[in-house]
């Protein structure tokens, strides 16, 4: 199997008379493309909502194409809060799932009117000290502990996770709340990553569905909401089958009218807070090649760095890699792809087989539309590249500029760097 870009050599060569090179660049025709399937995959819910995770990619322009579909936006900190007010995105709409979260942002998520999904036992009296009352709805994240499964096979393990409640902090955490005002519950849980499997939601949401029913009879709360959370992953490898939205859409509704249906129950809204799902197919970070280096191994010196994608540097993720214009020669060729931080760790790839790489050839990295440019950071002083959209009509848009000198030295204040640099302002 293989992986194709969305843009060609052609048009990267065109666009790079504009923007140079690294840039993100984002397909507008896929991400609508997705949105609709995954509407069409969970329609069978009456309240069905996403939550387009927000750190996963926080450009507003592509924000925006989702709530064409009826997404909203799940929010981790205080300005993916601002954020989503900016944008106009009504407080029923945001999703505000924090951990170690401070008073002021618990604050201004109450403000908004946003769902809080609180993370913790102790976060309940916390937020109530804050704001002087409990909202009337609220949300629980819930970690059953241990490793789990899917057909004996271990996903992941929650048992290490540092987030949401326990089995008895949950039951004790409903009773609590109920007791102080709160009418409407939800339950939210995140127990595995990135899984390639059309079995990992059916099988959350037995766990979820389940739980809520025992809620139910043990502590009388009135559940509206069970927020399956992210988890849906995509296939960064060529020879990885992607997940189908359908599919797994068709199998929550089995599970959600063998479970809840039963238990009168049948009314509660299914939420999910995808993030990588939604965006990474559908985001190409191109670089240029501009070194060779020929030492102990071969290495490929790219314009890009960990600034631009992360995590390969942090995790030895894979992201696949296309020569452009060298789709179709034979991978004869071993490289290190590298970026220029004074860091070892600073590789795109490790010993991958691509073809003939020369100085000046254009690279694709895939799957970059999510946790990409948004995990990006200045070390070494090296600064953010474009972001650009490529419409439906084959058309370029810029939606982000790339960081300058200007901005990167505009927060010393009362340091005279910046005047000296930039006289003129």
């Amino acid at each position: 199997m293989s992986k194709k870009p969305f843009v060609t050599k052609e048009q990267i060569e065109e666009i790079v008379k504009t923007y140079p090179t690294p840039f993100h660049i984002y397909d507008e025709k896929g991400i609508r493309e997705n949105a609709k399937a995954l509407k069409e995959a969970f329609a069978w819910n009456e309240g069905y909502k996403e939550f387009f995770a927000v750190k996963a990619n926080c450009n507003p322009f592509l924000i925006q194409i989702l709530r064409e579909y009826g997404c909203g936006c799940d929010c981790s900190s205080m300005t993916e809060l601002m954020l989503s007010e900016a944008m106009g995105v009504p407080g029923e709409d945001i999703m505000f799932s924090s951990n170690d979260t401070p008073a002021e942002e618990f604050e201004y998520a109450v403000k908004l009117g946003a769902t809080i999904n609180l993370d913790d036992f102790t976060h309940i009296d916390f937020l109530e000290k804050t704001v002087g009352y409990l909202p009337k709805t609220l949300s629980c994240r819930y970690n059953p502990g241990g490793y789990f499964s899917i057909s004996n096979s271990i996903m992941d393990n929650p048992g290490d996770a540092k987030y949401g409640f326990t089995t008895e902090q949950l039951f004790e955490g409903f009773r609590v709340m109920k007791e102080k005002g709160v009418e409407n519950f939800g339950i939210h849980a995140f127990l595995a990553s990135n899984t390639v499997t059309n079995e990992y939601y059916p099988t959350l949401a037995r766990t979820l569905f389940e739980t809520a029913v025992k809620l139910k009879e043990e502590t009388g709360a009135h559940i509206t909401f069970i927020n399956l959370s992210g988890g849906i992953g995509v296939p960064y490898k060529p020879d990885q089958e992607p997940n189908d939205i359908r599919v797994i859409g068709e199998g929550v509704r089995k599970v959600y009218e063998e479970i809840l249906v039963p238990a009168g129950m049948g009314d509660v809204k299914i939420y999910t807070e995808l993030g990588r799902f939604m965006m990474a197919p559908y985001g190409h970070l191109v670089t240029k090649v501009i070194h060779e280096k020929h030492t102990h191994k071969e290495y490929i010196g790219v314009d890009a760095c960990a600034v631009n994608l992360m995590r390969p540097a942090m995790y030895g993720a894979y992201h696949h890699i296309t020569v452009l214009g060298k789709e179709n020669e034979s991978c004869d060729y071993k490289y290190d792809v590298t970026g220029s931080l004074c860091e070892n760790n600073d590789k795109f790839a490790i010993d991958r087989m691509l073809p003939k790489v020369e100085i000046g050839d254009y690279m694709v990295i895939h799957e970059a539309g999510a946790h990409g440019f948004a995990m990006g950071y200045n070390y070494n002083g090296k600064l953010k590249s474009a972001e650009l959209l490529l419409k439906e009509d084959g058309s370029v848009q810029l939606i982000r500029r790339k960081e300058t000198a200007k901005d990167y030295f505009a927060t010393f204040d009362g340091f005279e760097i910046y005047n000296k640099l930039f006289p003129n302002g």
